[in-house]
């Protein structure tokens, strides 16, 4: 067996941009293959089954993960972004319309984070994908208006986790502020600005940069105790933001400002919440990984945690390079994090997963639908024949999936090393230049990352 280094961890290593793109597409077959169906056998609609193999009720939809639905819908408007046809824009317009039935109470969600990432999925799909319907346009006045009124100034603002008044609800946190204030930027709603204000005055460790993940409320209206726990995509939607606000440089001032909490928040993923470089293997070749890759958070909700990141890494590292020579390490280092990622949670995936047997743990039914990805993209996967494993989940494959179009994105565009290299020594622009750059890079891009 060789042994080799891969020292070309950007976006120019050792996978050519069809390669990534390909990849993608594996990820994006073997989701439909083994998770997407009819909402209830109804025609004209999608959902995914929130397992493979699934259990009866899960087979029929029983558990409602909405806000899984709405990362899902993310990935296929990607996929549609990534290789246009008829038929992935039928897949969007599907899943949009399944959500909507089976959610049954119109657009709304108890929980506010999940409306905020419907939002910016059908934002995206309206976008890029539907046009302006009717259906799309109505549901995004709906979500976003409830994001406004989920606004108190308990706790010094922000956004309730849940509704307050069937939860007694004390919790506002990064999930539901995070997107909302993406959301906020991208329809230049003034309350963009007070909510990423809010995330950063509360909940940024001052002194790692570390976003944490939300604080409890007091019946005062002041904060009783915060939840310092590090969670991946917390570091994402506040990245996020930070990228909306600095390109929208609403007053000239501020855009600075946002892009230098935008590199704060790559290097404090790069340091904190990352797992060491690990030894590939691939057809008796041994690899290793220069770059260390983002961290695996379970099953679940975890799942999707480290994909929504992997979503705004690539987003920054096309964008911030638009601010100059000074801000090419922070973009460098994202685009790194998110292929050296790919890379180990392509190398590690299983093959051969069941088919045909959603409910059926007997069968004996298989063939290769697929990889299946990891939750944790350092270690290899395991094959979800036997049920008990994170792997059969559809928000753990959804995350890989993520993850792949955002290295796809980033391979195709030439974003990375090779790109920040070849903008050396131009010298810096005006700050409202150097917005104005920005936000036509994130124009440009916006379409693929929006969590």
């Amino acid at each position: 067996m060789s042994v080799r280094a891969d020292v070309q961890t950007g976006v120019t290593g050792t996978e050519q941009p069809r390669q990534w793109a390909a990849r993608a597409a594996s990820a994006e077959r073997a989701v439909l293959t083994r998770h997407m169906r009819r909402l209830w056998g109804l025609p004209g609609t999608l959902l995914g089954v929130s397992a493979a193999p699934a259990t009866p009720a899960q087979r029929w939809f029983g558990p409602w993960n909405y806000w899984w639905q709405a990362q899902l819908l993310d990935c296929l408007v990607d996929a549609h972004l990534r290789a246009p046809t008829p038929a992935r824009r039928a897949r969007v317009e599907q899943t949009v319309h399944g959500i909507r039935v089976r959610n049954a109470r119109g657009w709304h969600n108890d929980y506010c984070d999940d409306m905020a990432w419907l939002a910016l999925a059908l934002d995206r799909a309206r976008r890029h994908v539907l046009g302006r319907t009717p259906r799309t346009t109505r549901a995004l006045g709906t979500l976003s208006a409830a994001l406004y009124q989920a606004w108190t100034e308990d706790a010094g603002g922000g956004i309730w986790w849940r509704s307050r008044e069937k939860y007694r609800e004390d919790f506002k946190n990064v999930p539901a502020n995070g997107p909302a204030a993406i959301l906020f930027a991208r329809l230049r709603e003034p309350r963009a600005y007070e909510t990423a204000h809010w995330i950063e005055e509360h909940l940024v460790d001052p002194f790692t940069g570390v976003v944490w993940d939300g604080l409890h409320a007091s019946p005062h209206g002041g904060i009783r105790e915060i939840e310092t726990t590090p969670y991946t995509y917390n570091q994402g939607v506040f990245l996020g933001a930070c990228l909306e606000l600095a390109a929208w440089d609403r007053d000239g001032a501020e855009a600075e400002l946002w892009a230098d909490r935008a590199v704060r928040t790559i290097e404090a993923v790069a340091e904190r919440l990352t797992v060491p470089p690990v030894v590939l293997e691939s057809g008796g070749t041994r690899t290793y990984t220069r770059t260390n890759i983002l961290r695996g958070q379970g099953g679940g909700d975890g799942g999707l945690f480290a994909g929504i990141l992997a979503r705004y890494l690539a987003q920054a590292a096309l964008a911030l390079p638009a601010f100059g020579p000074a801000y090419e390490p922070a973009a460098r280092t994202a685009a790194e994090l998110v292929l050296g990622s790919a890379r180990a949670a392509w190398n590690h995936a299983a093959w051969g997963a069941p088919v045909g047997c959603f409910g059926a743990w007997r069968s004996a039914a298989t063939a290769s639908t697929g990889p299946v990805f990891g939750h944790d993209w350092s270690v290899p996967a395991r094959l979800p024949r036997n049920g008990g494993v994170a792997e059969r989940e559809l928000s753990v494959q959804v995350g890989a999936w993520t993850l792949l179009e955002s290295a796809a994105l980033l391979s195709r565009t030439g974003a990375g090393p090779a790109a920040a290299d070849a903008t050396r020594g131009r010298g810096a622009a005006r700050p409202r230049g150097r917005a104005a750059r920005m936000g036509r890079n994130l124009g440009r891009v916006q379409s693929l990352y929006s969590p």
